[in-house]
């Protein structure tokens, strides 16, 4: 294992806002599942999740500029974590918490009505086939989402993937979900709001070969259930 990753394992257990459970404490109920608010950020400011965060730019990025807001950034990668968990420290962001687990597990981490919103920016499209369930946009992970989700929250989508996109404008169509907006070219839209602020090294790329980012947001709707 290269040295900067066991650097960053070991230092991640000092952040105070890096918190990296065992499986099984997960899977018999999170310590802080119904009590992010009292129990972790001491406010009762609405809480918003980014899912497979990856080095956590977003995360960080709208902790800056919402204060009034709490971000926990999901991923099951401590390794690239550390980058958005060591930038908060270093900022002293209070309204950030990066949690490392498995995004099938995040039923076992929130509870009912204790998200506002979630981010999924650029997740892993799982092109094939059988490997559909494992889509963050697939009606399993909506199911799960739809536990912990305050009625009538936004799900935001954002990626470089136009299967990924139709695939779930087909499912929001499908499970008559409301769909707020959508756009195959995100940077040509005219669309302002956070969304545009952040950029990954990744996303840069993207652009700069000449990719168009897709984005779009919905909302579940009340009698969801999975397939």
């Amino acid at each position: 294992m290269p040295k900067n990753k066991l650097k960053h394992f070991a230092e991640n257990v000092t952040f105070p806002n890096f918190l990296q459970p065992e499986i099984d404490d997960v899977i018999n109920g999170f310590y802080l599942k119904g009590k992010w608010n009292r129990g972790f950020f001491k406010n009762n400011n609405p809480v918003i999740l980014e899912l497979g965060c990856g080095k956590g730019e977003y995360t960080v990025s709208f902790a800056r500029k919402h204060p009034d807001k709490n971000f926990i950034g999901i991923d099951r990668k401590g390794a690239r974590m550390w980058r958005g968990a060591k930038t908060a420290v270093d900022e002293d962001l209070r309204n950030i918490a990066f949690l490392k687990t498995q995004i099938e597990l995040t039923g076992n981490c929130f509870g009912k009505n204790e998200v506002s919103e979630i981010w999924l920016t650029f997740p892993d499209p799982q092109p094939k086939k059988k490997k559909e369930r494992k889509r963050l946009t697939s009606p399993h992970f909506l199911e799960i989402y739809y536990r912990f989700l305050i009625p009538g929250s936004i799900i935001h989508l954002k990626t470089d993937n136009t299967g990924l996109y139709n695939y779930t404008l087909k499912i929001i169509e499908e499970y008559k979900h409301e769909l707020i907006f959508q756009t195959k070219d995100l940077y040509n839209s005219g669309y302002e709001g956070d969304v545009m602020e952040t950029q990954t090294y990744y996303e840069k790329k993207f652009l700069n070969e000449g990719q168009k980012i897709n984005y779009l947001q919905f909302r579940l709707n009340d009698l969801i259930h999975e397939a």
